[in-house]
């Protein structure tokens, strides 16, 4: 099996002082999104946070990188196939639609739909919608012309199919609704309400409409839509639905963007998985005080289950919260940081979720005192800041250059990464001072005793750093962080955010200590929690 753009043997880390074990197994597939079966019969997998396109065969799992993230195609959220073979690609932070043809060329349709998400094709016809308030959905001419909107009012559209009534289908997935409008142009017309979180709508060989929900249960709605209108709802427990294809067997296969892998559902709920699911990234790690492991995973809080014995273990979804990234535990509650601009707290407990702070720039590492505050590394700000228990933002300091990470020692200094300076840095009294340097580009940042820990994801390494001695070494090395070995890195970065829509996030290793000295390292090159354990000495 092929997983990711690349890969890394076991989990490849070498080093004298550390033994590495994986919590969970690699992840094969770095988020699906829209799935489509090709002319050849496997099923092809849009990557929108790997920004690639992978097909798969649905008899052996076997995953094949078609669309690498080195192209034209920068955030593929969904895509369809023509009669022809051409494969019509939603690049959807760019705003851009893309023919790959069958001779494996590129060429770009349009550039004049704004965050593009659902797609279909409709004999040779081409038609898209876009994932935004008040969106769009249109008729695009690969040969040439103008587009042509066919309707707007769209409450965030997204996968769509045309019905066995000849009507183009198409959620709204803010209102909670299913809509439909005839391709050649009309009135659109409500035909269901209240549906749970639609995200996608799929008719079966039988012309039977599946409405997937996007919410923690994995939720199907089936409508009746030529007799009375009933439901009937399969709960099939892959959390996060996106979207679904039906082969010609009628056998439906889900994709999840919450945690990737292919997933074949039967009527009855039962599944099969046929690409294992995982971690999306992972980008922060933390541990509460009863050994609990949780991990930001982008689209959700993640608990990767570290097994007693043997083979790896599962990951388990704590709570579906977009967009998670950076993460802490303090006593009983979980402190997360979106770098679209906010940090919260989240009780396990009870379910609840607090927002601590608003419209930040960019916020990414997080960690905190013993009275409470939080300390938050604003990476595209450039500074340090503080959040107290009355949500009051201070500056701690400021004027740095790329700040990622942020660590406090026992005496509560504070450290914070700068993966762009390559150095570590304290804060005294507002000011940054260079702890350690030439470390490539740090991120994650732990301390344990007089020893702090940095994760470099240029050069794929462990830094130890003395916080009395300011010595530096190689803990570790071939870590799985960044891009994966023998990949080439995208063309350009996708923007963080689309006429108002989320984008795409950079990419964050965190690092973390457990009380047993052990460290725990978001290994997002392979999809895994690794455990980087003291080696064992003597006899």
């Amino acid at each position: 099996m092929t997983g990711r753009s690349g890969s890394y043997e076991a989990s490849g880390v070498r080093s004298t002082r550390r033994q590495a074990r994986r919590l969970n197994s690699p992840n094969p597939l770095w988020g699906s999104n829209g799935v489509a079966f090709g002319p050849d019969g496997r099923l092809y997998v849009a990557q929108f946070l790997a920004g690639q396109i992978s097909a798969v065969d649905p008899a052996t799992g076997d995953v094949e990188v078609v669309v690498p993230p080195d192209g034209p195609v920068q955030s593929p959220d969904d895509l369809a196939f023509g009669t022809d073979g051409s494969m019509y690609i939603a690049d959807l932070v760019p705003g851009r639609v893309w023919r790959r043809g069958p001779d494996g060329g590129y060429g770009l349709v349009s550039d004049e739909v704004k965050v593009p998400n659902g797609i279909t094709c409709v004999g040779d016809r081409l038609f898209v919608n876009e994932m935004r308030m008040n969106g769009r959905l249109l008729e695009l001419f690969p040969e040439g012309g103008d587009p042509v909107v066919l309707t707007d009012g769209l409450a965030l559209g997204n996968a769509m199919q045309l019905g066995p009534d000849g009507c183009l289908y198409y959620p709204h997935m803010v209102s909670r609704q299913v809509w439909r409008i005839p391709p050649d142009g009309g009135v659109p017309e409500v035909v269901a309400e209240d549906v749970h979180d639609p995200v996608a709508v799929r008719f079966d060989q039988g012309g039977v409409l599946h409405v997937l929900s996007r919410g923690p249960e994995g939720i199907v709605t089936r409508v009746d839509l030529h007799g009375t209108g009933s439901r009937s709802l399969v709960t099939s427990g892959v959390t996060g639905l996106d979207n679904a294809a039906f082969d010609a067997e009628n056998r439906m296969f889900v994709s999840s963007f919450a945690s990737g892998g292919i997933t074949e559902l039967h009527p009855d709920g039962r599944t099969r998985p046929v690409v294992p699911r995982g971690l999306d990234g992972p980008y922060g790690v933390t541990i509460d005080l009863g050994g609990t492991v949780y991990a930001a995973d982008h689209y959700r809080v993640a608990r990767p289950e570290e097994p007693d014995a043997g083979a790896s273990g599962d990951v388990t979804t704590e709570i579906l919260q977009p967009f998670v990234h950076g993460i802490t535990a303090a006593g009983e509650v979980l402190h997360t940081t979106s770098q679209f601009g906010t940090v919260q707290t989240y009780d396990p407990a009870t379910g609840a979720t607090r927002t601590r702070a608003t419209g930040l720039n960019q916020p990414l590492g997080i960690t905190a005192r013993p009275d409470g505050t939080l300390v938050v590394a604003e990476t595209g700000a450039g500074r340090v800041i503080a959040i107290d228990e009355a949500d009051t933002v201070t500056v701690l300091a400021e004027g740095l250059d790329h700040p990622v990470d942020v660590t406090l020692d026992a005496d509560g200094r504070c450290y914070v990464s700068d993966d762009r300076r390559g150095a570590v840095l304290r804060i005294d009294d507002g000011e940054p001072v260079p702890v350690a340097e030439g470390l490539g580009a740090p991120q994650g940042l732990a301390v344990h005793g007089d020893e702090l820990f940095t994760v470099d994801t240029a050069n794929r390494r462990l830094w130890s750093v003395s916080l009395t001695t300011g010595g530096t070494r190689v803990e570790a090395e071939d870590l799985a962080v960044g891009i994966p070995r023998g990949s080439t890195p995208p063309r350009q970065a996708p923007a963080l955010f689309a006429h108002g829509m989320p984008g795409v996030a950079p990419r964050f290793a965190g690092l973390t200590t457990a009380p047993d000295g052990s460290l725990l390292l978001s290994s997002n090159g392979e999809g895994t929690v690794v455990r980087l354990s003291p080696a064992r000495t003597g006899p």
